[in-house]
């Protein structure tokens, strides 16, 4: 009998789930019996009467196979049916006095047999195995989590007999002395965030009851949220708040999230309370409700997900100051800390007005980018959770500029995170995404932070492909990816068959028959989108950051075929105009080169009349290119190959195609100029070349025999600039 039988044979028999009521039902929906069956995903993401938008379930869509996403994600399957089960249980065992089996061994990194972070890798190892089980329906997936889940409830079950802890619930891989101790404000590395690694635990669990419908998940979990409320409700404010604000000691990830999810799944008040209580109000909280940046040198991944958290308990309060936070420190975030690839955090050397800083995992000072590219930087799990406040932000707002991050993170951050080649022993994930010149990205990670939400990353590419309104009346797709919806409340199937982003195009087949909007992200960069309803095209502007409704009666066999052709630009860092990413599209292109110095790019001698990059960026096969001696390709293409995310742009004389006229190109003059292409013909830009300079001379920038060069050089490169 496999495990979805066992599971069956179990529901059958009658098992009632863990929670109180909420609404009609408790914990889950009521069966033919009487009894409660485990709340699914489905469900569990229905109840959030705010939310405006809502996702779908991990089951309901399914990637296409041979897509990018498809392939990363095969890789960590591998992984993760490889990996052995007892490696996870191994020091919760060791510390509850349970026998280990032979030739058993811990995860290893920070997850050793004596590290003050064991057992946070183990929890993210958990929702691996949860999201694998939901994405595939292999067996092999949910055998693990039945097993590690049934081990875990004897590790509880055996701490509670001991005697020696606090409360019956407490489940840990280690004594429960670190959490005394930060009660008493120890510092790092006497402890080391001990409700981080609870929170990675508990929310392991709570996947494994959600994904993989665990209902002794759900009971360990549960027991776990009531030890963690005997501890914290009955600390004062101040020693909470004070608790949060300890460097590192005192990270707890998003134990507010998992608590007023405990809160939403069995209604019970006090894991609401205890959500409550990781309010970090010494400093950062306070000042991003009043939309104060104090972010500078506040190690980044420490306080994102704490706003994942905040807005976990707005979904259950209403309460408007959680939101407000969240929305405030989102836009702190991005675009004024975001790199190209969509990372955050880095070192900066000294300037007058600010000290240095060598550790890469704090915030750098707001609209402070090209300064900061240095040494590491752009870890990885800072955007895996930045990627989750802004999906979330979504939810309750559906501003598409949510959206462009998730793609930009997603896409360049998150798929070049992954190697490109398997491996069963070695998650094979960065930690940082480097940014400065001749970088190396380093693969690997077991045990570290990154290694753990770097196997979660891979196994959820789904999530947030398509959304639906609340009223199940409006279906948002967000993202272009090869994909399958299966929206059995509306008796709709929607497959979408692309390999973006290596094609510029995808069609959607509708199955099913109804009314019903769909809504189309044009994402920002794509000024070309064009759509096509069954062969006709469709009339009308198609705004980039925006989402364009289609509204009718859609019937089986119906396509939507949409054009989104990828055109190469520059993005220019907000703090220096002069240091520059190449995009393709949505995709950033660094540099191959070993050197550590800047590589320094010229275009506009190669413009044409178009005012685009192609002719100055030479295109070659699978998204690669070349330009000033240099080879272009996606940061997605996951190797070890040293790169250059951002260059230098040299642009020193006003040049034209061939034509220099040997006047120095002062603030930016070119960029004056071509920032008014595409030009229909030769005399419209020599009437923007006229204006430009005559402004210029005007305020004094030029000289008259200045601008007599230029106008002379730009009549002279009619034919040169022909596209």
């Amino acid at each position: 009998m496999t495990s979805i039988d066992r599971r069956g044979l179990f529901k059958a028999a009658g098992a009632v789930g863990v929670g109180a009521v909420i609404g009609p039902t408790v914990a889950g929906t009521a069966g033919a019996a009487g009894a409660a069956a485990p709340l699914t995903q489905a469900e569990f993401l229905d109840r959030n009467p705010s939310w405006r938008v809502k996702p779908f379930a991990l089951d309901q869509v399914t990637l296409r196979d041979g897509t990018v996403f498809a392939q990363k994600r095969d890789r960590v399957l591998t992984f993760a049916a490889a990996y052995p089960a007892d490696r996870v249980l191994h020091n919760f065992r060791v510390t509850a006095g349970l026998p280990t089996p032979a030739g058993s061994s811990p995860p290893g990194g920070w997850d050793d047999a004596t590290g003050n972070l064991r057992g946070h890798y183990s929890g993210h190892l958990i929702t691996l195995f949860a999201q694998a089980y939901a994405s595939t329906r292999q067996a092999v997936f949910l055998d693990k989590v039945d097993y590690i889940v049934a081990e875990l409830g004897k590790c509880q079950d055996a701490l509670a007999a001991s005697g020696l802890y606090s409360h019956p619930g407490f489940l840990a891989a280690y004594p429960e002395t670190q959490f005394v101790r930060l009660e008493s404000f120890a510092t790092y590395p006497t402890i080391w965030a001990p409700y981080y690694t609870c929170h990675k635990i508990m929310r392991g669990l709570i996947d494994a009851y959600l994904l993989a419908g665990n209902e002794q998940a759900l009971s360990i979990v549960t027991k776990m949220g009531d030890w963690v409320h005997s501890r914290l409700s009955v600390l004062p404010r101040e020693t909470l708040n004070r608790m949060w604000s300890i460097y590192i000691a005192g990270e707890y990830g998003a134990m507010n999230e998992v608590m007023a999810d405990l809160h939403a799944i069995t209604g019970e008040e006090r894991y609401l309370v205890t959500a409550k209580c990781f309010d970090n109000r010494q400093s950062l909280f306070g000042a991003c409700v009043e939309d104060r940046d104090i972010l500078t040198r506040l190690h980044a991944n420490t306080h994102v997900p704490q706003f994942l958290g905040y807005l976990r308990v707005f979904d259950r309060t209403d309460e408007q100051e959680y939101y407000a936070a969240a929305e405030n420190f989102w836009r702190m975030v991005v675009p004024h800390r975001m790199y190209a690839h969509g990372g955050t955090s880095g070192t900066w050397p000294a300037t007058p007005d600010l000290a240095a800083n060598t550790n890469a995992e704090l915030f750098q000072p707001r609209g402070n980018i090209a300064n900061s590219i240095a040494g590491n930087g752009a870890e990885t799990c800072t955007t895996y959770n930045l990627l989750k406040v802004a999906r979330n932000l979504f939810f309750h707002d559906p501003d598409p500029t949510y959206m462009d991050y998730y793609e930009r993170g997603l896409l360049n951050h998150i798929l070049g995170s992954r190697r490109d080649t398997d491996s069963t022993t070695s998650p094979s994930v960065t930690y940082f995404l480097p940014l400065n010149p001749g970088s190396v990205r380093g693969f690997g990670n077991t045990g570290t932070c990154c290694g753990g939400t770097g196997l979660e990353n891979h196994t959820k590419y789904q999530e947030s492909i398509y959304f639906r309104s609340a009223d199940n009346s409006a279906l948002y797709v967000n993202l272009y990816v090869g994909s399958t919806l299966h929206w059995a409340a509306r008796g709709f199937t929607i497959s979408q068959e692309t390999d973006f982003p290596r094609q510029e195009e995808s069609t959607l087949t509708v199955t099913g028959e109804g009314w019903l909007d769909i809504h189309l992200r044009v994402p920002s960069w794509a000024s070309g989108f064009r759509v096509e309803i069954n062969g006709v095209e469709r009339g009308g502007r198609m705004e980039p950051g925006t989402y364009l409704r289609l509204r009718r009666r859609w019937h089986t066999g119906d396509t939507i075929r949409v054009s989104l052709p990828f055109r190469l630009r520059v993005e220019k860092a907000l703090d220096d105009p002069g240091t520059q990413t190449v995009f393709n599209g949505p995709i950033v292109l660094p540099a191959v080169s070993a050197e550590t110095s800047f590589r320094q790019f010229s275009f506009y001698k190669d413009v044409k009349l178009d005012g685009g990059m192609s002719d100055a960026i030479t295109a070659g096969d699978g998204g690669v290119f070349t330009t000033n001696g240099h080879t272009l390709r996606p940061l997605y293409i996951g190797d070890t190959q040293p790169q250059h995310i951002y260059f230098k742009r040299h642009e020193p004389t006003v040049v034209f195609g061939t034509r220099d006229s040997g006047v120095p190109n002062r603030d930016g003059f070119l960029d004056a100029v071509w920032a008014a292409a595409p030009f229909p013909d030769h005399d419209r830009f020599l009437g923007q070349v006229r204006r430009v300079s005559i402004q210029w001379v005007e305020e004094g920038r030029l000289t008259a025999e200045e601008r007599t060069a230029i106008m002379s050089a730009a009549i002279a490169a009619r034919e040169d600039l022909r596209p």
